[in-house]
């Protein structure tokens, strides 16, 4: 009688609240079929089971969750399971990432950290294989991943792509392991993505023809529309320092089909307030077509890489955001396979402590490691740009004293430094303008590619003192003036930290402001630096090896021998 009793208890008690389905109604925004209609999305075991039309009238709006098309995650400072924590409040869902930050510190084992991560929170993170490690051959990477090591990870279900073939040189030229490296991702059907500033003409077209399928890196107009008459998707990007929406946007009108949202780098200030969410609501105050936006903002991402994201279809994956309306689009909630993530502006993501792993290897440096003794009348000078990511070449007078070249914050010329992390090395010491500071120096070594230490200051001794904080913590951003110190400790590959999202934010934040304060007119001084050793961004970068020419692309004397 008991057994009878205990299986009556289970059929009708327990069964039921083990497999109870989820009803969520609201107005179904449907961007594939172009239709707004009321309804009840019924959702059973993360996925959408049925959709049922009805005549009722509701005040919010249900449509498919954003979706960041290119993003290098440690950009944002934190791990992926801590940036999902930031990102779903603004209705992200998913991001396909390239995880080549870490991959140019720690190789393969880098990219592992990064899923393993990703893999502990409700997002959707897709990861690429970095085939850029090193990006040249003009700077220390921490690690090397050849054609051998491309096709180890892209053999792996969870490595949806081939990231983005910086080396456009080499695609063009036909370098041997380049080329392999898209072989490879060509016999596994994964899709490549590019990084091609500038690039136009026949160039372009070799470029494309590779296989090369997307690009990021587009900064005008008539760029875009070349690559896209060619084929090439572009995925227009704004991000912490780059920000090219204001020149693309009319391309979401002409060619939604074509064009993805993205954006790159997102340092953690700027990723509290907002993410792919931004670009949504600035396209529709442009007053384009709402299903070209989300189009372009959800289905394009999906359909490009073949990604597991519901488009709020039966039998899809219940990820889905709901918003008041198309004026404001407050994100109210966010869903990710039916689980309910953020909701009102709050993460519903708990915080998980991180592992630190790192590659750090070197000693504190000194003054004289930064002096440079004079050799001519004129220097290279590296031209910084706010917004973006190129930089201009211009040279100028230097200014000495006692026969040392130093910084002439008058004319707005500082020294900038670049220090190897891996091995002990001499320091690379160049100048550039447009910077800003009139007192002190930050310092970081979150420096793309190879995330060496970067530093820009007025005097030498700041400069030193900047980077000798980054040094003693092994990894981070820090900024020195007079005696005065203040740092972000970024404990995991020098390029996370493991503390809570927005406790980061608030701290660089600070950082931030204080650069400014010295002086900087930079909208984000920090992410601008962290861009001027990236050698596969034009015209002129610098290295720890060097200076370097990315029209040329070689190394370059800093004095003009010629004046």
């Amino acid at each position: 009688m008991k057994k009878i009793f205990l299986c009556i208890f289970i059929i009708f008690i327990v069964f039921p609240f083990c497999f109870a389905l989820e009803e969520i109604s609201g107005n179904i925004v449907d961007v594939l079929n172009k239709e707004i209609y009321s309804a009840t999305l019924i959702i059973d075991n993360g996925k959408i089971i049925d959709i049922r039309k009805d005549n009722n009238s509701y005040n919010t709006y249900i449509l498919p969750g954003l979706i960041d098309s290119h993003i290098h995650i440690e950009s944002s400072l934190l791990t992926p399971s801590e940036f999902a924590r930031l990102a779903v409040i603004h209705g992200t869902v998913a991001a396909v990432s390239d995880p080549h930050e870490i991959a140019n510190v720690l190789g393969i084992p880098g990219i592992n950290y990064m899923i393993d991560s990703g893999n502990k929170v409700p997002f959707k993170f897709y990861f690429g294989a970095s085939s850029c490690v090193p990006a040249t051959e003009f700077e220390t990477s921490g690690a090397r991943i050849d054609s051998v090591g491309i096709e180890e990870l892209l053999k792996r279900d969870e490595i949806i792509y081939l990231s983005e073939m910086m080396n456009y040189p080499g695609v063009i030229n036909n370098d041997p392991e380049v080329l392999n490296k898209i072989a490879v991702a060509k016999k596994y059907s994964k899709p490549i993505d590019g990084h091609a500033p500038k690039l136009r003409g026949k160039d372009l077209e070799r470029y494309v023809k590779a296989g090369i399928s997307t690009d990021h890196e587009t900064i005008s107009l008539d760029e875009g529309l070349e690559k896209i008459s060619l084929g090439m998707k572009v995925i227009i990007r704004e991000g912490s320092a780059a920000k090219n929406f204001d020149a693309l946007h009319t391309l979401i009108d002409q060619y939604p089909d074509m064009c993805m949202f993205c954006s790159d780098d997102k340092h953690p200030d700027d990723l509290v307030k907002g993410h792919i969410n931004e670009l949504v609501v600035r396209a529709l105050k442009k007053g384009y077509d709402k299903w070209k936006i989300l189009q372009v903002a959800c289905v394009n991402p999906v359909k490009h890489y073949g990604l597991g994201v519901g488009l709020l279809q039966k039998n899809d994956p219940a990820d889905f955001i709901i918003i008041d309306n198309f004026d404001n689009f407050n994100i109210l909630k966010t869903y990710i396979n039916g689980i309910l993530v953020s909701e009102n502006g709050r993460t519903l993501i708990e915080h998980i402590n991180a592992e630190s792993v790192n590659n750090f290897n070197i000693r504190e440096r000194f003054i004289s490691d930064f002096e440079i003794k004079r050799r001519g009348k004129k220097i290279n000078i590296i031209n910084a740009i706010d917004g973006q990511l190129i930089t201009h070449r211009t040279k100028d007078l230097v200014k000495t004293t006692k026969g040392f070249v130093v910084s002439d914050r008058d004319r707005d010329i500082l020294k900038i430094a670049v220090i190897n992390r891996y091995n002990e090395a001499p320091v690379s010491v160049a100048f550039i303008k447009n910077f800003g500071l009139k007192q002190g120096a930050i310092a970081s070594n979150f420096a793309h590619d190879s995330h060496n230490i970067v530093a820009v200051g007025v005097s030498d001794k700041d400069i030193a003192d900047a980077v000798n904080v980054v040094i003693e913590n092994r990894g981070g951003l820090s900024q020195a003036n007079s005696g005065y110190i203040d740092a972000l400790e970024l404990p995991i590959a020098g390029l996370m930290s493991s503390d809570d999202g927005f406790i980061v934010a608030e701290k660089y934040s600070k950082l931030s402001q204080t650069a400014k304060d010295w002086g900087s007119q930079l909208r984000a001084p920090y992410m601008t630096l962290s861009f001027m050793a990236l050698l596969v961004i034009p015209d002129i970068k610098l290295s720890d090896k060097g200076l370097f020419d990315a029209k040329e692309f070689k190394l370059i004397d800093l004095f003009d021998i010629k004046s």
